[in-house]
């Protein structure tokens, strides 16, 4: 087969197992687990992370029409199985092993892998927490045996009726006495010094000391 070229486009010439290729559309494209390891080439280790917690997490069958996740641990770690020697397969892998179930944002994988190298505990990820009966929240990432929950609020935070959600969930956590650690995106600048500084200091308030 000819590599394409044309303005636009790079070719490759690549390994594809019948199963690797889907359609959309009715055009014929690699599924995302297959994507996923191609993009190993060019992402960084943390990239990967991020577009394989996407993969893996749980939907809200109500709002995105979807039951199951785009993929399992086990279908991403067989398809680094399927091409060893593959360009970046060891992004891939390293890229597998920081890989969680839960984050739902890129942003939310981002600090949970900032918290983590800065020493700080490994945080649950929507975690359903039960502050007091029918009231229940699922905080971004939570330290539930500190009472200490994390929320990363993007862009839609600043709309109106969202503020008036997020003061009340704020209420909700400290009347149940967790603090409410509130990440923005100036915090994550710098290698997310900011939002690694403002979690510690609640987790110290709480009694945490690093190992």
């Amino acid at each position: 087969m000819a590599i394409p070229r044309r303005r636009g486009v790079i070719g490759h010439v690549g390994q594809f197992f019948a199963d690797e290729i889907t359609t959309l559309d009715g055009v014929l494209v690699t599924t995302r687990a297959r994507t996923w390891l191609d993009c190993a080439r060019r992402m960084s280790v943390d990239e990967l992370t991020v577009v394989a917690d996407h993969l893996l997490r749980r939907p809200r069958p109500q709002l995105e029409g979807r039951a199951e996740p785009y993929a399992s641990k086990e279908e991403l770690a067989e398809m680094l199985d399927r091409h060893k020697g593959t360009p970046g397969i060891r992004k891939a892998r390293l890229a597998l092993e920081q890989a969680r179930i839960g984050a739902d944002s890129a942003p939310e994988t981002r600090l949970r892998l900032a918290l983590c190298r800065a020493g700080l505990p490994e945080p649950e990820l929507n975690l359903i927490t039960a502050l007091r009966p029918g009231v229940v929240r699922q905080p971004d990432l939570a330290y539930p045996e500190c009472r200490v929950a994390v929320e990363y609020e993007g862009a839609v935070h600043s709309e109106p009726a969202q503020v008036v959600r997020d003061i009340a969930r704020e209420e909700d956590f400290t009347s149940a006495g967790w603090i409410l650690v509130r990440i923005s995106r100036r915090h994550m600048e710098n290698n997310a010094r900011a939002a690694v500084a403002k979690v510690r200091a609640a987790l110290t308030c709480r009694g945490w000391q690093p190992k």
